[in-house]
């Protein structure tokens, strides 16, 4: 037996290649810019639909004379809840109304039980459907809490893409159904414009506020730091793996893009140069050189294939 088990520990030892990366923790202040709507025109502390941010990393040349920027990797911060997204919808076989713009949800409820008012119900209302309309009363409060620059944001995969256009009015199928129509027929079309959109391209985000962690489409890397409202639970933290072994590097800086830019730079929201507190782990303090609304903590365990601790 101790025969066969060695040379089964040197068959794998042989295929098995470990991870060489790095894991990133990112916790960035509540003020971190976060992306606006598709069509709007950014507002305060955010920036414009077709921007992403790059974490890149800098290192100097051994003569001194030149530097370099890494790009490390490109994430987005959204809303979780985005009521002016075309496919902000409900999804799945548990939901009442698949395919329905979540912000036409208690209007849908409202009327299919005829209750417009959960705590003064029609004579005659099965409790099933007041039950039904408080609940769709309370989830559309929820949702006004999440939403906006005081909501929760979430940091997540990047994409260049966008959603078709929408269509021009409930009958006209060419194009996503605008946001009102919520007929069952709508619905339909809506639900599968938006999942064969996300099919095509999967780091396309898009929230929920069903399960704040979980996306219809893209990749939810966590959270902003900061509240959530409806529960005043703290939430926060990011953590994204690379592929770099992220050694030996002189600092660090986050940079906001078009998505149209794929040379380095672009405008520069924090920087800051590493500590090594301990061994294998890598702190760095960003800053803004401009506000103290924006920063982060960074935190780096690189070099994760490779651990000569011994137990």
């Amino acid at each position: 037996m101790r025969v066969i088990a060695t040379s089964l520990l040197a068959l794998f030892a042989g295929c098995v290649d470990g991870f060489q990366g790095s894991n990133i923790e990112l916790d960035f202040a509540p003020g971190m810019l976060v992306q606006a709507s598709v069509g709007v025109t950014p507002g305060a502390g955010e920036v414009a639909a077709a921007t992403h941010f790059t974490l890149y990393a800098y290192q100097t040349s051994p003569d001194m004379t030149t530097g370099s920027l890494y790009a490390v990797t490109t994430f987005e911060v959204h809303n979780v809840v985005d009521l002016a997204s075309p496919c902000f919808i409900d999804v799945g076989e548990h939901v009442p109304y698949p395919g329905i713009h979540v912000s036409q949800y208690a209007a849908k409820v409202e009327q299919d039980t005829g209750i417009s008012d959960p705590t003064n119900p029609p004579a005659g209302a099965s409790q099933a459907n007041i039950q039904l309309a408080a609940t769709a009363f309370q989830r559309m409060a929820n949702i006004q809490l999440l939403t906006g620059q005081g909501g929760v944001h979430a940091v997540t995969s990047a994409s260049a893409g966008n959603y078709p256009a929408l269509a021009a009015d409930c009958t006209d199928t060419n194009g996503i159904p605008p946001p009102m129509c919520m007929d069952t027929d709508s619905n339909a079309r809506r639900l599968a414009a938006c999942q064969a959109y996300w099919k095509s391209d999967p780091n396309y985000y898009e929230g929920t506020d069903r399960v704040l962690t979980s996306p219809l489409n893209g990749v939810s890397h966590g959270m902003v730091d900061g509240l959530n409202l409806v529960n005043q639970a703290p939430i926060g933290g990011a953590g994204i793996f690379v592929d770099a072994n992220l050694v030996g590097f002189e600092g660090y800086a986050i940079y906001a893009q078009p998505d149209t830019q794929t040379t380095p730079g672009g405008d520069l929201l924090m920087f800051g140069t590493p500590t090594t507190p301990t061994r294998g782990v890598t702190h760095v303090d960003l800053a803004s050189p401009s506000t103290d609304v924006l920063g982060a903590e960074l935190a780096i365990f690189s070099n994760l294939g490779d651990d000569n601790v011994q137990f």
